[in-house]
């Protein structure tokens, strides 16, 4: 096995060897994940999203995403990212872990899907920054391209904001009965529910199949066909284990009552507050896109 050399704690020279990619994927894996999806805490601190009953919010939330999706302005959508961030803090969220969350992944990734209409050839335009030249006429970056990618990753910044708000501040049993109230089919509910449930199970049983064997092999791992075997094995062990997992789970659901609603222990019901946050959130989106109008003219 190859390794680099590199000091211990002690001071010692000697050789940091390096794990294999599974392994480094899986352990990456599964412990951020299980930090982040199974905790709670979040949720339970006195913040001004958390004390709001979860239907409130996702209606109030479904109301602020109809009106991301309206607006035709970067302006208007630069204000309701500062209001999405002004949520967060009321609702004792790190602004720095909401904004990682959220720029890490998605804006990111439809920034590099839009950046082909930026270019002239794409959308026709004043050429702010010249690339080349076709048959004499200059080819390059165009204001109206740049324009448009720009309001098109502003509105996936603050659509996912908004999601992200409404997933960490409410627990998930509340999230998927408020769903569920809402008109959302069942069936959707449950799947939902039992993907959430049951990906991390599945994440752990894979960890510990590999464990398992890593404990039992003497020497170095080698990535031949003989690992490759065993990738391929584990696979169709790990899909067997979730069939036969899915219909026990189901089978112990339908013993216990289950007819396909999610249920929460403490039924709420909406009070004064929650009505206010709803009114609140449709004033907002309605001051956003009549401003917005403004804005375009």
């Amino acid at each position: 096995m190859s390794g680099n050399v590199a000091l211990c704690p002690c001071g010692c020279i000697g050789k940091r060897s390096k794990g294999s990619f599974l392994e480094k994927t899986l352990r990456g894996a599964s412990d951020p994940l299980r930090q982040t999806m199974f905790s709670e805490d979040v949720a339970r601190q006195p913040g001004i999203l958390q004390q709001a009953d979860p239907r409130a919010k996702l209606i109030g939330m479904i109301v602020l995403l109809v009106a991301a999706g309206l607006v035709h302005n970067s302006l208007s959508l630069a204000v309701m990212y500062v209001a999405t961030l002004g949520l967060a803090a009321g609702s004792r969220l790190s602004l720095g872990f909401l904004i990682k969350r959220v720029w890490l992944f998605v804006p990111i990734f439809t920034a590099i899907v839009v950046l082909p209409a930026t270019l002239s050839i794409v959308t026709k335009g004043d050429i702010v920054l010249q690339l080349w030249t076709w048959h004499g006429e200059p080819q390059g970056f165009t204001r109206q391209g740049l324009l448009t990618a720009l309001l098109v990753v502003s509105r996936v910044a603050v659509s996912i904001s908004l999601v992200v708000l409404l997933t960490i501040t409410t627990p998930w049993t509340k999230l998927l009965a408020a769903l569920r109230s809402v008109g959302v089919p069942r069936f959707f509910v449950l799947i939902i529910g039992m993907a959430y449930r049951y990906i991390f199970l599945l994440l752990e049983t894979v960890t510990e199949m590999y464990e398992s064997r890593t404990s039992r092999t003497v020497g170095a791992v080698r990535h031949d066909k003989a690992a490759r075997s065993f990738v391929g094995a584990s696979a169709g062990a790990l899909l067997g284990k979730a069939n036969h997992l899915s219909e026990e789970v189901h089978q112990a659901m339908v013993a216990r009552g289950y007819r396909g609603n999610a249920r929460v222990i403490d039924e709420q019901r909406l009070r004064r507050t929650d009505l206010v946050f709803i009114s609140v959130a449709i004033l907002s989106a309605a001051a956003i896109v009549v401003g917005d109008r403004f804005l375009g003219r």
